[in-house]
């Protein structure tokens, strides 16, 4: 596993991938956390740091974080159910600036009113914070609720894509 550790607006980034052919940059990324994520890795005595493994993704992390870029063009390579892949991917359908609520996003991947929970689960799970818009689901009653990242920082998030919307 290679890793790195990048500074942000949200604190320190740890980000984690694998090598692959066909990746923007050569690394395909398996996970991006902030310090105190709820079920984030720690880091292996067999990982490497290689933040040149990382340089595509920090580059449109920080141009998404300077307002100049809405979105990503990564190759991830996460693990997880087959429900939870379905909502995460699910995820990257919200617009930049937009939000879902969680009955909303369980509707979009045909699960039941009574799923709600079970996609609350798989989004609280989501190990690409910022990267797949985790962010952007909010309560039915357009409450901020939970964020793994804690919900300072989903703020921040929300309030930089609310700043930023229409940019290109």
């Amino acid at each position: 596993m290679l890793y790195t550790e990048i500074d942000s607006p949200l604190g320190p980034l740890l980000l984690t991938g694998r090598p692959s052919g066909t990746a923007p940059g050569g690394t395909a990324v398996c996970s991006l956390t902030v310090p105190g994520q709820k079920n984030a890795p720690a880091i292996g005595a067999d990982w490497r740091r290689d933040p040149g493994a990382f340089a595509e993704v920090e580059r449109q992390l920080r141009a998404y974080f300077a307002g100049e870029s809405e979105g990503f063009a990564l190759e991830f390579a996460v693990q997880g159910t087959e429900f939870r892949r379905k909502v995460w991917e699910a995820l990257d359908g919200v617009p930049y600036g937009a939000t879902t609520s969680y009955g909303e996003l369980a509707a979009r991947v045909g699960a039941s009113r009574a799923a709600v929970r079970a996609v609350g689960g798989a989004v609280g799970a989501n190990p690409l914070l910022v990267l797949r818009p985790c962010h952007r689901v909010i309560g039915a009653d357009g409450s901020l609720t939970g964020y793994a990242g804690g919900l300072e920082r989903k703020r921040l998030l929300l309030g930089l894509e609310s700043a930023g919307s229409g940019v290109a």
